[in-house]
């Protein structure tokens, strides 16, 4: 079994980092156009849905852990 080298692991842990960054503020927009679109009644279930998957996406960008 090889282990992986310093540069790899450096690249993993920054491309984890984006990853996990990219869901935080793509969520967060989720969340805030989820909201936009529930204060009209007639996009309310579209805004609902929107909300809750970005409030999904941005607690699962603050804490979940894949590891192999």
């Amino acid at each position: 079994m090889s282990y992986p080298t310093a540069p790899r692991r450096i690249v993993d842990s920054l491309v984890g980092l984006f990853e996990h960054a990219f869901f935080v503020i793509a969520g967060f927009l989720f969340m805030v156009l989820g909201l936009g679109l529930g204060v009209t009644m007639i996009m309310l279930p579209v805004g609902i849905v929107i909300g809750l998957l970005g409030f999904a996406m941005f607690v699962g960008g603050m804490t979940v852990r894949m590891k192999q």
